[in-house]
């Protein structure tokens, strides 16, 4: 059912009319449900051309973010917009014409606006590999390093792509004399280059990215469907064991597939690739009927109907092994590719037609979801996965609703220099579950999701991913890396008239909670502290976690209102 040839590629993140421009994201929708406008975008094809535009703001006092062709960012980083409407844009979309390899010392220096399919294809041509690399392809280089996304690996210099970095430019506020922007060239010897690492946008405007290679490798990947019931005793083994490792869980089913993934010889037999299941283009039909169906799920409250669902997607990823292909399709494990092949996807962005897309491409009222991505330090991962396994156990079927989209994607990433990356061996969770069309619409079993989210960023102090979440999960997210301040003291540095920050990045950076109105908890705006922060006209009201008592959650609920309703004389306190 899931498997289609051909795609609608996703329309560009910014468009324009008469009354200005707008910023989307790849869903179409914000975290806060609100547009992002700004007056203008200007789009650089040269380096000098980008310094003209930063040095534009600057003299012009105006507000200004980066985004790339593509904006699969989901905080509202990239938002420079304000009341005064004093903002701009500048994309990097047509800003990608560089790519220089340095084949003796095994480095690349790309264009920040180059996406990363089209390195990684220069880059294997040239007898070279990329080593590190996120899941999804469709990102600009300078979009990911800057959000420190990643792949998964203990090994080497490990997983997250920022930390293969060995030199970067960025294009800074100046004085006037010095044509009121310059190009500051990073390399790691530099006092501030663990800063430019993971910059969010903040300190400036990428330009150029020096990425370490390796000789051209392939990859031989076999997974393993089996039960769950040692996951959280072996976890760090399967990491330390395979170079690429990774693990789905699949709670509702208690089945975990681990994924056994090293290196083998360039001369080793197979041209196989990886082709994702969720990232191949689907029919739009299709697409529109799962959402549909979903729909009617959550609205009913049919965990039966969702459970046959999760049984169903579990089945189908068995079989076709999760997207990977010995030729142009999967016949058995082992499957062996080059590394170019093998690192990450994303088909459904390249063709055509107009039947066909990425499943949750917002002009077809397809899947609609939240995405939550927690990074754990490696020693309490453990710990957690017995928690959720203690709310599971309650109930297994309250967990099918993950297990319709990919369950619990589990990745490793190494300690890292970066100031916003990681400070220690990590451990990094990703799962996504529906969202209702409306932000007003309580969801099916949201207290379970919320439950896990709070156990993960409160109980366990994980960190959110910079480019993915609900607005909750960033609540004093500074106070969880050690090198916060300096990564502050380097943005009052190299720009003290605060051009790159926003009202929005802000938020996400500094970890605060808006004002908390009438629902606010639905969308994971806020906390829920009183009822009337759910839905209690539909009888969702905020109470107590099952097994995270400290946790503060929507939950359903037939007969009277929970120990938070206004005039109970419950604490009304504000986690």
């Amino acid at each position: 059912m899931l498997i289609s040839v051909q795609a609608m590629p996703p329309e560009p993140p910014v468009r324009c009319d008469k009354n200005g421009c707008n910023l989307y994201n790849s869903y179409g929708v914000w975290g806060d449900r609100k547009d992002c406008h700004v007056q203008n975008v200007t789009y650089p094809t040269t380096e000098e051309e980008l310094r003209l535009a930063v040095a534009y703001a600057n003299q012009n006092k105006l507000k200004v973010k980066v985004v790339s062709q593509f904006s699969h960012t989901i905080p509202k980083l990239a938002c420079p917009a304000t009341s005064s409407g004093n903002s701009m844009l500048i994309s990097t979309a047509k800003y990608n014409s560089s790519i220089e390899i340095d084949a003796k010392n095994l480095a690349v220096t790309v264009d920040a606006g180059i996406g990363l399919r089209r390195l990684i294809d220069a880059v294997e041509e040239a007898g070279l590999s990329l080593v590190a690399a996120p899941y999804w392809e469709g990102v600009s280089v300078g979009g990911l390093v800057s959000t420190g996304a990643h792949g998964s690996s203990w090994w080497g210099k490990g997983g997250a792509v920022h930390d293969h970095i060995v030199g970067l430019s960025l294009i800074v506020p100046a004085k006037q004399s010095e044509g009121f922007a310059k190009i500051v060239k990073l390399e790691p010897k530099d006092q501030i280059f663990n800063a430019a690492k993971v910059s969010l946008g903040l300190l400036g405007v990428i330009s150029k990215v020096k990425l370490s290679l390796e000789p051209r490798f392939k990859r031989s990947i076999a997974y393993n469907f089996t039960d769950d019931a040692q996951i959280e005793n072996i976890y760090m083994d399967h990491a330390k064991k395979y170079e690429f490792a990774d693990i789905t869980w699949y709670p509702s089913k208690h089945t975990s597939a681990y994924r056994y993934d090293n290196r083998v010889p360039l001369n080793a037999s197979g041209d196989g690739t990886y082709d994702f299941l969720g990232f191949q283009s689907n029919s739009i039909l299709i697409s529109k009927s799962i959402r549909a169906t979903e729909k009617t799920m959550d609205n009913g409250r049919s965990l039966g109907g969702k459970c046959t669902m999760a049984a169903s997607v579990l089945g189908v990823k068995k079989l076709v092994a999760n997207g990977l292909k010995n030729g142009l399709i999967f016949t058995g494990y082992p499957v062996t590719g080059s590394q170019g092949k093998m690192q990450t996807s994303g088909s459904c962005l390249y063709s055509t037609a107009a039947d066909n897309s990425c499943a949750w491409d917002p002009r077809i009222n397809g899947l609609f979801f939240y995405e939550t991505t927690a990074i754990f330090p490696a020693s309490k991962f453990g710990d957690f996965i017995r928690d959720v396994k203690k709310l599971r156990d309650l109930k297994p079927d309250n967990f099918c609703g993950v297990d319709i989209y990919n369950g619990f994607l589990i990745r490793f990433i190494r300690a890292s220099e970066a100031y916003l990356g990681q400070p220690e061996d990590s451990v990094v969770v990703d799962f996504n579950y529906f969202r209702a069309d409306d932000a007003l619409t309580p969801r099916f079993n949201e207290d379970v999701w919320e439950e896990v989210e709070q156990l993960a960023f409160f109980k366990y102090g994980a960190k959110p991913h910079w480019a993915k979440n609900r607005n909750l999960a960033f609540l004093d997210v500074q106070k969880k890396y050690p090198n916060f301040n300096k990564f502050v003291a380097v943005k009052r540095q190299l720009d003290p008239q605060n051009l790159f920050s926003s009202e929005w990045s802000d938020g996400v950076v500094f970890g605060k909670e808006g004002v908390k109105s009438d629902g606010c908890a639905l969308e994971g705006q806020c906390i829920c502290s009183e009822d009337r922060h759910c839905s209690p006209g539909k009888g969702y009201f905020c109470t107590p976690g099952l097994v995270y008592k400290e946790a503060r959650v929507c939950r359903y609920s037939s007969s009277s209102p929970s120990p938070f309703s206004v005039g109970s004389g419950s604490d009304k306190n504000d986690l």
